[in-house]
């Protein structure tokens, strides 16, 4: 972590001297970086902040991880799971509900379903045992339902949209999540009855860490609407 340090130090100073904060490491799960990363870059960009920013994407517990050990500062994940490590602090930013999302071949489908109508639907759903796994596992246990069958197991947001988009296939997402698609109409959100549910996503750090002038103000904008 030092040695990170050292280096992070220098190129801070580096870019202040060019006007620029950073370079930024951050990390996310890739729902919640679409779902908040674009609000913190705007409200860079209206502040006329210049930073240099670093993201990667990877799961949970490699998140937990690389903030332990100071490859990132920020990780943008899935919050209020379970329990947050002692030595982690985390910071809920905003919920946005679950909805069914299907594509133009399933036009014929009301706007508002149950879970059990979608049964015989055929699925793409997430594959990592991650946050987001655990939400989807959770909704249809919560329901007395059994997981899907015929089901395409995809990690990738940009993927499963487009699967969706171009098949019969449906999922389940954030609202925020799919916000681009459905304001075009190539694809649509019905509402689920009987999932109550919500996501909820946020900001992890460690708590021992100091954080750069550039994390700090990246946790300022992301925080701003609180």
């Amino acid at each position: 972590m030092l040695n990170n340090l050292l280096r992070d130090a220098e190129s801070e100073v580096a870019g202040v001297r060019a006007g620029v904060w950073g370079p930024l490491q951050i990390g996310g799960t890739p729902g919640a970086l679409v779902s908040l990363l674009p609000r913190a870059i705007g409200a860079f960009d209206e502040l006329g902040i210049k930073v240099s920013l670093n993201v990667i994407e990877r799961p949970d517990s490699v998140l937990n991880d690389m903030l332990r050990s100071g490859d990132i500062e920020l990780a943008f994940v899935t919050t209020e799971i379970g329990e947050v490590a002692e030595d982690l602090i985390e910071t809920t930013i905003s919920r946005d509900p679950f909805t069914l999302i299907v594509g133009r071949k399933h036009d014929d489908l009301p706007d508002r379903l149950s879970l059990a109508e979608t049964r015989d639907l055929r699925w793409v759903l997430p594959e990592a045992q991650g946050a987001f796994r655990r939400q989807v596992d959770a909704l249809f246990i919560a329901n007395g339902l059994p997981m899907p069958r015929e089901v395409v197991r995809c990690d990738s947001l940009l993927t499963t949209k487009a699967i969706v988009r171009s098949s019969n296939r449906v999922t389940i997402l954030p609202r925020a999540v799919a916000s681009a698609e459905l304001s075009i109409g190539v694809l649509r959100a019905i509402v689920l009855e009987d999932a109550d549910f919500t996501r909820s996503v946020g900001i992890r750090r460690h708590r021992d860490t100091l954080l750069s002038e550039a994390a700090r103000r990246m946790l300022q904008s992301v925080a701003s609407d609180l």
